[in-house]
C-alpha cells in the first residue's frame, strides 16, 4: 500500500469512529430524554394502568444517567485522546521554564 492509501484508510477509520461516537450521543439524548420524561410523569397517559406509577419506582433512572454518563465520557476520552496532547506539551513548557530559571538563578551568583 502507499503512503495515501494508508492515509485514506486512517481517515476512514477516523470517520467511522466519530460516526459511532455521534450515534451514541444521540441515543443517550433520546432515550434518556425519554425515561426523564417517564419519570417526571409527563407520560403517564400514555402508560397503560398496570404499570407502575410510584415514585420510587423511577429512582433507578438516576443511576442510569449517571452510569451511561460516565461510559459517554470514557467513550469521549478514547475518541478525542489526539486532542489531549496540550497536557504533554504544557509539562514540557514548565519543565524548561524551570530548567532556564535555575539556570539564570546560577549564572546569577557565578
Amino acid at each position: 500500500m502507499t503512503d495515501k492509501n494508508i492515509a485514506i484508510e486512517a481517515a476512514k477509520k477516523r470517520v467511522k469512529e466519530l460516526k459511532g461516537y455521534y450515534r451514541h450521543i444521540l441515543i443517550f439524548v433520546v432515550v434518556n430524554g425519554f425515561l426523564y420524561l417517564l419519570k417526571i410523569g409527563a407520560m403517564n397517559s400514555l402508560l397503560p394502568d398496570a404499570f407502575p406509577k410510584e415514585s420510587y419506582f423511577y429512582d433507578w433512572i438516576n443511576a442510569n444517567i449517571v452510569i451511561w454518563g460516565l461510559i459517554l465520557v470514557a467513550h469521549t476520552l478514547i475518541i478525542f485522546r489526539d486532542k489531549f496532547t496540550f497536557v504533554k506539551k504544557w509539562e514540557e513548557r514548565q519543565i524548561q521554564k524551570y530548567m532556564d530559571e535555575d539556570g539564570e538563578q546560577t549564572n546569577k551568583y557565578k
